[in-house]
């Protein structure tokens, strides 16, 4: 609500441009000394006088108070959701474009639930073209923008902010973020399914990678158990494709193509372009895992192509190192060491963990083709560009490439040395040295995953 003198003049103005005087204005309710103190600005009027003289004056108590019609609002919000829109469908450029022109006028409005969910759409614009440190800005700033509302309407942004840091390989503050963020809205009582979904889906990611297992498959329970109360059909079908890892994991193909299946179904009828490229390249992913090489390819170059045609960098190089495995199964090793060439000089943020990728397929190029000399030094590179990721997993498979290698060269001592760095990432399965797990939501009722086919 504006100040007393800015109501005052507002209400003066109003009235003239309706040829009222005071006394037509408010009597028999108020005084007309009553209106001329409220015009002068000497007093702050109660809601009551200001919705009686709202109605009156044929405004709205909105816009009498703030001077903002309540269609500025409405307006904004369907700017909001075409910017939407195009990120989904269209260019991330673009649709930043259209978040900045929200931001601006809703700055200028001072409406800060419209000023939030345009940085959150800039965030997410961010992500996708990979440009992760203006992405943490702009989650930041909503995040703060929203400091002072309950913690589901702040989720979003720590949830971008823990993906940034996810793609710039510190898995561990992903987890910290996402972890003690379901623990505060479990323990407090505010953990509504939506919000619940979205964070657990979230930490399943980060979970895996570091090798934690047991972890992500509790966060799985969780999310298939809150889903059907859930009514976002995206948010879902996000989270059915994060699932689908925890199944992979243990082994059940069938499950986790079923949950892929189930989240592509719901891409399609969005047109959800980025989010469909996502399961195409987990299909992939799978097939892969399961010798089914051709098809493998086959999934893997459509999901490249279609974030290539939007511009989504980080997860075209993930893709590409996926990609240039596969290849490399294949034999055809030349392709496999073209495809990942532009990733092996690391660059800021998420470099570095491509960059380790590429150098352990490499390496297995080079070992496969009789020269260890050339093979050792790709694990070496690899291992030190992924030790700060905290990818126990990546880790502790390098450890082992290279502790093979060393012994059949020979090389005992070297070897056992790079064995034991291995174990010593595969310590501690299924934690993240965060402490306890996040407290399950109270009353929850998380059935057993179905069985294995």
């Amino acid at each position: 609500m504006d100040e007393p003198v800015e109501i005052g003049r507002r209400v003066q103005r109003l009235r003239a441009q309706r040829g009222l005087t005071q006394r037509q204005l408010v009597e028999p309710a108020y005084t007309p000394a009553y209106v001329s103190t409220l015009e002068a600005g000497k007093v702050r009027p109660s809601e009551t006088a200001l919705r009686f003289l709202s109605e009156r004056l044929g405004v709205s108590y909105e816009e009498l108070t703030t001077g903002r019609p309540p269609r500025w609002a409405t307006e904004l919000r369907l700017a909001l959701t075409d910017a939407q829109r195009t990120l989904a469908t269209g260019s991330a450029r673009e649709a930043s474009t259209a978040y900045r022109a929200v931001l601006a006028e809703a700055e200028r409005l001072e409406l800060t639930d419209e000023r939030a969910e345009a940085l959150l759409g800039l965030g997410d614009c961010a992500l996708e073209v990979g440009e992760l440190i203006g992405a943490a800005g702009h989650f930041e700033a909503a995040e703060l923008l929203l400091a002072g509302e309950p913690l589901p309407r702040r989720a979003r942004a720590v949830r971008g902010r823990a993906v940034v840091h996810l793609l710039s390989g510190e898995l561990r503050y992903a987890c910290y973020l996402l972890e003690s963020t379901i623990d505060a809205l479990n323990t407090s009582g505010l953990g509504d399914p939506e919000t619940l979904v979205l964070l657990y889906a979230a930490v399943i990611g980060p979970y895996m990678d570091m090798g934690a297992h047991a972890r992500a498959a509790h966060a799985a329970e969780l999310a298939l158990a809150l889903a059907p109360q859930v009514g976002d059909p995206a948010l879902v079908a996000g989270m059915h494709r994060q699932v689908a890892r925890t199944f992979l994991a243990e082994g059940r193909a069938a499950d986790a193509d079923a949950s892929l299946a189930k989240a592509q179904a719901v891409y399609r009828q969005l047109r959800l372009r980025t989010d469909l490229a996502h399961c195409h390249w987990m299909r992939g992913y799978l097939q892969a895992q399961h010798g089914e090489l051709e098809s493998a390819e086959r999934e893997l170059r459509t999901a490249r192509e279609m974030l290539a045609e939007r511009k989504a960098a980080l997860y075209t190089a993930q893709v590409e190192v996926e990609l240039a495995d596969v290849l490399r199964r294949l034999g055809r090793y030349e392709e496999a060491a073209e495809l990942v060439s532009g990733l092996l000089e690391p660059g800021p943020g998420p470099g570095a963990v491509h960059a380790g990728g590429a150098h352990r397929l490499l390496g297995l190029i080079a070992q496969e083709r009789g020269d260890p000399e050339a093979a050792e030094a790709h694990y070496v590179r690899a291992l030190s560009l992924l030790e700060r990721s905290g990818a126990s997993g990546d880790l502790a498979d390098l450890c082992r490439l290279l502790g093979d290698l060393l012994r059949r060269e020979g090389r005992t001592e070297a070897a056992l040395d790079a064995y034991r760095t291995g174990l010593g990432h595969r310590a501690t399965p299924g934690t993240t040295t965060l402490g306890p797990a996040p407290a399950a939501p109270p009353h929850a009722r998380t059935p057993p995953l179905p069985a294995p086919h």
